[in-house]
């Protein structure tokens, strides 16, 4: 067993972010970090393009960011935390850069800033194509000088702690309390009781719902799955944001993303017969926001007949390009492409969750002492559309209002100590070792193979129905595995999937108007 004052789920910019401030704001404070992975691994790690935000007031303002966003998210977003988001992300990207996190600057020694889908002004601080694993080095370096945090790397998270673990507890299963979580230590194979005053939820996105994404493997929904399966109201899932341009590829799983600071740099999208289409689409063409790129794609894929489109930067300056994106241009040479020499393949993949687990302008959840952070979360910020680079300062800002309310919480210190002391272990008394993974592994196929083809860019009401069915059936199937196995991470993962894949679906099929990233032809 381990106590703690606060546990974080999960090791991106959001949990370390929160841990940081609640470690240096409250020394007295025990913090325990677990994730599931390497410490880094997370999808922060992979956030290429940058961080939005107002630092030029000459000729940017916090007005056009903010109009910027309300545009994306279709009329969606909530302008209050719009503008809190918005007014608020200078100061936290001025503590990042005092942790130790190093942005590109032009010889005047000012930011140099880029530009993406959406934006009207350059405003993304960016360290060359590897922003968020930059940010992500420079938050572990200084959480592991926190003489009052530690981190468990290879944990992973089964189930939240509630009362309804606790027996014969009395309890409205919609008003219900955190008391932390059941954590497996994936090297012992041990399953542990974290008994925690304050837990946070800062698990990332869902992308491997679907066959293709941009995310890495632990991208798997899992706090979305743990707080549907504790009653957390979860909203905005029929929102997923698909980004345009992953790089083609026969593989399952991640897909190298190809930021869209590439196309803000001037790269231009054609079909395989070398011919610009974008303009048929919108009048900023390769500059419109991700869900307007995303289905023009989609629809020159399905009118031609082809698996993918081109992506064309032989025209661009070959030095400044290098200089912006050398990870890119590796990666694609890699796969025997040259961008300065040949048309690159690129697809659109599943990216991001613009809802998720529903929390107030300080990250609270609907369960009591569970807060949750970055894109496992509904804020209100993007709407029906995520604004490219808002992710990272969404997840600094929230971070840090958790983090305020924590702290305050903690120094109230008015916690139910009686149920956290009833909580028993885990038991797993009775069950089997499953040591057929091929039916995990095929379930998990099946599941993304139906996201993909019924659920994707373009939806039906046909398809929808035809989705909620066969997840029913995959959903049976996992039951029928986890009452008699012990659990392993990728029974886990599968089951946070499933939720996460009926979340979409019906969330999906209650949307009746076309916005932002979701999109029905039924309702054209």
């Amino acid at each position: 067993m381990i106590y703690t004052d606060v546990l974080v789920i999960g090791s991106g910019l959001s949990g370390l972010f929160y841990a940081l401030k609640t470690a240096q704001e409250y020394p007295e404070a025990r913090i325990t970090i677990v994730t599931k992975s390497d410490d880094d691994e997370s999808n922060t790690k992979y956030a290429q393009g940058g961080l939005a935000v107002v630092t030029d007031f000459e000729k940017d303002s916090f007005e056009k960011h903010i109009e910027d966003t309300l545009r994306a998210g279709a009329g969606l977003s909530d302008p209050k935390v719009v503008e809190m988001v918005v007014k608020e992300g200078p100061q936290r990207v001025k503590e990042i850069i005092e942790w130790g996190a190093r942005f590109d600057k032009n010889k005047n020694e000012v930011f140099d800033l880029g530009r993406e889908g959406g934006h009207t002004e350059n405003r993304i601080i960016h360290h060359k194509d590897v922003t968020g694993a930059e940010i992500e080095r420079a938050l572990l370096q200084t959480i592991k000088r926190q003489k009052n945090t530690r981190l468990f790397n290879h944990h992973y998270v089964i189930d939240l702690i509630t009362e309804h673990h606790i027996p014969n507890e009395p309890f409205d299963k919609y008003h219900l309390n955190c008391y932390g979580a059941y954590v497996l230590d994936k090297r012992n194979q041990k399953i542990i009781k974290m008994t925690a005053k304050i837990t946070l939820m800062a698990t990332g996105g869902c992308g491997h719902v679907y066959k293709n994404t941009t995310n890495p493997l632990i991208a798997t929904g899992d706090g979305i799955g743990l707080a549907h399966r504790a009653k957390a109201r979860i909203s905005n899932m029929q929102f997923i944001q698909f980004h345009p341009t992953a790089f083609y590829s026969n593989n399952r799983g991640q897909l190298n993303l190809i930021s869209e600071a590439v196309r803000g740099f001037g790269a231009k999208l054609k079909t395989k017969d070398g011919k610009a289409f974008m303009h048929k689409y919108d009048e900023r063409e390769e500059l419109a926001s991700r869900d307007i790129v995303s289905r023009a794609i989609d629809n020159e894929m399905k009118l031609k007949g082809d698996d993918y489109v081109c992506l064309d930067c032989r025209h661009l300056d070959r030095d400044r390009f290098f200089a912006h994106f050398p990870n890119i241009y590796e990666q694609c040479k890699e796969e025997g492409y040259d961008m300065f020499t040949d048309l690159v393949p690129v697809v659109p993949a599943s990216h991001y969750l613009c809802g998720g687990i529903d929390v107030d302008e300080y990250g609270q959840s609907t369960i009591k002492n569970m807060f949750a952070v970055g894109e496992c979360t509904n804020t209100g910020l993007h709407g029906a559309n995520r604004l490219a680079s808002n992710s990272l300062l969404e997840a600094a800002v929230y971070a840090h209002r958790a983090a305020v309310k924590t702290v305050q919480k903690l120094k109230e210190d008015n916690f139910n100590y009686t149920n956290l002391n009833k909580i028993p272990e885990w038991n797993q008394e009775g069950l089997n070792v499953n040591e057929e993974m091929v039916l995990l592994s095929y379930l998990r196929k099946e599941l993304q193979n139906l996201m993909g083809d019924l659920v994707g860019i373009v939806r039906t009401n046909a398809r929808l129905q035809m989705a909620l069915q066969k997840e029913e059936e995959i959903y049976n199937s996992i039951k029928d595995i986890y009452k008699f196995s012990i659990l392993s991470p990728q029974l886990s993962e599968l089951r946070n999937l499933s939720s996460v894949a009926y979340l979409i679906i019906t969330q999906s099929m209650e949307q009746k108007e076309n916005k932002g990233a979701f999109y029905n032809k039924d309702l054209e």
